[in-house]
């Protein structure tokens, strides 16, 4: 007898944060491999328009709605996802904004708040699917983390220890799930162009900015794209029965300079 399930050729999906970005672009790759699709947002009108582009094009998905905040509505959207689609095989939490500051200047609630959708939010999700999969033996749990776990950034204190708290409970879930045939990883992105911090204060934004040149953080000024990430959970999940992707970190390729292009 095998130590592990195989993974099933239907691997059902929920998507945290399918709204927009890296989430929609995830739910749209994901589609368009044969996984069914649920997409979970509070935005879920935005969710239901990417649902029937993948359902259009001949893959099978669903919009429910979900906010990671809110213990009940995570709860009701998993009950949604499973009606509809069946037991999950594969969760990705993804949903986040952003809100930035110096530390000292930032109110207590506002650096709270980004804990708690990060953070707590992701243990939200994970705490309402990962019991039942622990029970099939198998399954994936994708965390989206961010390279500032690594590389902190001025401005961004709350965001930075959300993600930097993501890597924690990562690597404990993962000597916590040892031999039950579920695996928990964690994507590092750097730097993408998504919806999250455009709408940011432009003075907040160029003060942010020159914060981040005077420690070397902005070498260049290239970002991946959503597709980028959605490629990078993709090459997770995909990984059979027996290895596992711990950690991925994804980032974007810095140009050459003038000089560096002469002299190559």
């Amino acid at each position: 007898m095998p130590r592990f399930q195989p993974h099933p050729a239907r691997r059902p999906v929920l998507i945290a944060g399918a709204s927009s970005g890296i989430g929609a672009s995830t739910a749209e790759l994901l589609g368009a491999a044969g996984y069914p699709v649920a997409l979970g947002a509070r935005r879920v009108e935005k969710c239901q328009e990417a649902a029937e582009k993948i359902i259009a094009a001949g893959g099978e998905a669903i919009a429910v709605p979900l906010d990671v905040t809110d213990t009940a509505s995570v709860t009701d959207a998993v009950a949604k996802a499973q009606a509809a689609l069946g037991p999950l095989e594969v969760v990705i939490s993804g949903a986040g904004d952003l809100a930035v500051g110096r530390a000292h200047e930032m109110s207590s609630s506002a650096w709270a708040s980004q804990i708690d959708i990060h953070l707590v939010g992701a243990h939200r999700l994970y705490r309402a699917v990962v019991p039942d999969m622990i029970t099939r033996r198998r399954g994936d749990f994708v965390f989206i983390g961010s390279d500032v776990a690594i590389r902190p950034r001025p401005w961004s204190s709350a965001y930075v220890a959300a993600k930097t708290g993501i890597e924690g409970l990562v690597a404990t879930a993962q000597m916590e799930l040892e031999g039950t045939g579920v695996r928990a990883s964690v994507i590092r992105p750097g730097q993408t162009l998504t919806g999250m911090g455009m709408n940011l204060d432009q003075a907040d934004t160029e003060g942010m900015l020159n914060d981040w040149i005077k420690f070397g953080l902005a070498r260049h000024g290239n970002f991946m794209t959503p597709d980028n990430v959605a490629q990078a959970i993709s090459s997770v999940i995909a990984m059979p029965p027996g290895a596992h992707i711990r950690v991925l970190e994804v980032e974007a390729e810095g140009k050459l300079t003038k000089l560096e292009e002469e002299t190559k």
